[in-house]
């Protein structure tokens, strides 16, 4: 059943200036996005808050107060127009222009991510694959030429790339991050296990998938102490 639209119905929600939106909502509108998306695949055309939010692991209110930032109400006793939240969400995050991206370093990481086929499903697409080692230099990876980091304004350039991926050895990030934002790279995704520093204008993000083990490792040892503790007053 496709809702009807009202004033303040999902199909006729008026976009919030993205600049107003709250970091930490918009972590969240991705995770959003991706549970409709789901729902779009199963041909499900409207969702309450309720089960949108349960899906995202987020209370009703909370997501209710994500999506009025963007101008967003859905329909009392209906819920919001899955497709047209989808568009909402993804204009908001701007995922309506393809983004090309730069991965750099190609090793066992890298490869992996560069045959992620989330990324174009989500708007992005692997422009360049970028190292500085030369036995890999020159390969070939999904279609894509490895090329030489020493090369890197000019791919930059010649893509229009503003973001970039790095999945460099930890010794090698912060030179590596240094060459990138001097070729006008403007947001940066960090998969080298270790802290880089950026310049005030540059957005970067990490990814640190040992400290992720290590915090599910402390809730599994949590978990264990509780079910002694159940034991032990029985």
């Amino acid at each position: 059943m496709t809702a009807p639209r009202d004033a303040r119905s999902a199909g006729d929600c008026r976009p919030g200036d993205a600049r107003s939106v709250p970091e930490a909502t918009v972590a969240r509108l991705a995770t959003y996005l991706r549970v409709l998306s789901t729902l779009a695949d199963r041909s499900i055309t409207t969702v309450s808050s309720e089960e949108l939010a349960t899906a995202a692991g987020v209370n009703s209110a909370l997501l209710r107060k994500d999506l009025s930032f963007l101008g967003s109400y859905g329909i009392r006793g209906v819920g919001y127009e899955v497709g047209t939240l989808i568009e909402h969400i993804s204009r908001t995050l701007g995922l309506t222009v393809h983004r090309a991206v730069a991965l750099i370093g190609v090793g066992n990481l890298g490869q992996a991510l560069a045959g992620y086929a989330g990324f174009a499903s989500r708007g992005f697409r692997i422009a360049a694959l970028v190292d500085a080692d030369a036995g890999r230099i020159g390969s070939t990876i999904r279609g894509l030429t490895v090329r030489d980091i020493r090369d890197l304004d000019a791919i930059v350039a010649e893509h229009g790339i503003t973001i970039a991926v790095l999945a460099v050895p930890a010794a090698a990030a912060q030179e590596v991050c240094n060459r990138l934002v001097r070729a006008g790279v403007t947001s940066i995704l960090n998969f080298a296990p270790v802290v880089v520093s950026v310049p005030p204008h540059v957005d970067l993000r990490k990814v640190d998938l040992a400290a992720e083990l290590q915090i599910l490792s402390f809730h599994e040892t949590r978990k264990a102490a509780a079910a002694l503790t159940e034991v032990a007053q029985a």
